[in-house]
């Protein structure tokens, strides 16, 4: 019956994973919604509002496994929402007494909303765990390679020399900054919702904040300063922070999807026996892990104006605009997991070949060194003379396919100030290679 893919048993299997399925699926929020009811019953008996008795088989009966969900569906398509029916049946489960105590002084939208972040909870703790496994990978990718060289690429051209370290802690570093902002949200996002009708917690007397703070002890949850039922700005941070790192990994899947090219052969995603296979050429090796990063990312990125437009509640309850978020944030939840999950796997097991990044770096003769030899001859020939004499040989390597260091010789201005050796050396790679090795210090100094 799954309409989405990334909800099927067939191509589930590529988008998202199953561990954020089960943090976020509906089977999941529904036993969250139950979870606060209980935590509610307990918070209230604690208090002296609802009888301990009552609070205790509240809390035993607070099982999804045990709600009639064809029932459920069928009170939640009459209301417009999952709540009155589960207390309904949740209060059947727990006994005629205890019925009368289920959903003390709440409302409908405390119960969802803060079931929500009790499953956001959950699902930044995978995405957590995954986004420092991917930068820990990294990491040693770029300590590896701090000093293979290889081509640098502007306009998908030769540029001027990088190594593959410094790549790999440019992918890194926008994924540390992603990691201190999830840091810094967190505290903002784990916060209870306990409002009741409009807010104000009006059924509750002067008890409200009080019930408000147990309930949240309850969950380990912060409590707000005041209700934010029409304030979502915390759960739309947190979607725009999921495209955020999703467009970081779109970036590094984006580049060794290139660099898995055939005419550049430089990376490649892990292999194993028929991955990335064609169903009718045998020698593809496909970039599928990038292809799904990409895919997934593309997905997470389309949702995230779906949640930002939901910002726009009116009054005290929204007709609409919050009805759209059950639809976006859990899919945006499942997309970046999985973007992220193959991400990881491309850290973890990249193929590097250093042999032929550099035999990449040699194709064109030495031209990618033209900047370093002309800024190594500026102080001695003049800059515009040094600019001519090295656009010259390059014409003169490019006509004659002979290397730039041999065209750079048999010029009578560079010759005479620059023996053989000094030529060699000038048109060495690994020779230009700026800050390269200080910004990966830099970028690797900041784990610590």
């Amino acid at each position: 019956m799954a309409v989405n893919p990334a909800d099927g048993a067939v191509w589930g299997t590529l988008y998202g994973t199953d561990a954020m399925r089960g943090a976020v699926g509906e089977t999941a929020l529904l036993q969250r919604m139950l979870d606060v009811e209980a935590a509610l019953a307990r918070a209230e008996a604690g208090l002296g509002i609802v009888p301990a008795e009552a609070a205790a088989a509240i809390t035993a009966a607070a099982r999804a496994e045990r709600l009639d969900l064809p029932r459920l569906a069928a009170a939640t398509r009459n209301t417009g929402y999952p709540v009155v029916g589960l207390v309904k049946q949740l209060g059947a489960l727990a006994g005629e007494e205890a019925a009368r105590w289920t959903h003390w002084g709440a409302t409908t939208q405390d119960i969802l909303d803060t079931a929500l972040v009790l499953a956001m909870r959950d699902a930044f703790a995978l995405i957590r765990a995954d986004l420092d496994a991917t930068i820990a990978a990294l990491a040693a990718r770029a300590r590896e390679h701090r000093g293979t060289v290889m081509a640098g690429r502007t306009h998908l051209q030769h540029a001027l020399p990088v190594t593959f370290g410094y790549k790999c802690a440019v992918w890194l570093a926008p994924l540390l900054n992603a990691r201190e902002t999830l840091d810094a949200l967190l505290p903002r996002l784990l916060r209870v919702q306990f409002g009741g009708a409009v807010g104000t917690l009006a059924s509750l007397g002067d008890q409200g904040p009080a019930v408000a703070e147990a309930l949240a002890r309850e969950l380990d949850l912060a409590v707000p300063d005041i209700p934010w039922h029409v304030a979502r700005d915390t759960v739309t941070e947190a979607v725009c922070w999921c495209g955020i790192l999703c467009g970081a990994l779109s970036k590094m899947a984006t580049d060794v999807m290139l660099l898995m090219q055939t005419e550049v052969a430089e990376v490649f995603e892990p292999h194993e026996a028929g991955r990335g296979g064609s169903s009718t050429m045998p020698q593809k090796r496909n970039p599928i892990a990038c292809e799904y990063v990409l895919a997934q990312s593309r997905g997470v990125h389309a949702l995230v104006p779906q949640v930002m437009s939901a910002m726009a509640l009116d009054h005290e309850r929204g007709t609409g605009p919050w009805q759209a978020e059950p639809l976006a944030i859990p899919q945006a939840l499942l997309l970046t997991h999985g973007a992220l999950e193959q991400a990881r796997a491309i850290a973890e097991g990249m193929t590097v070949d250093a042999a032929r990044m550099r035999r990449n770096l040699e194709a064109t003769g030495g031209a990618i060194m033209a900047e370093a030899v002309m800024m190594g001859l500026a102080p001695m020939l003049g800059r515009g003379a040094a600019h001519d004499a090295v656009h010259h040989a390059c014409d003169v390597a490019l006509a004659e396919r002979v290397p730039l260091a041999e065209a750079l010789g048999r010029d009578e201005a560079v010759a005479s100030r620059l023996d053989a050796a000094a030529i060699a050396s000038i048109t060495d790679p690994s020779t230009y290679l700026g800050s390269a090795g200080l910004f990966i210090d830099r970028v690797l100094g900041r784990l610590a």
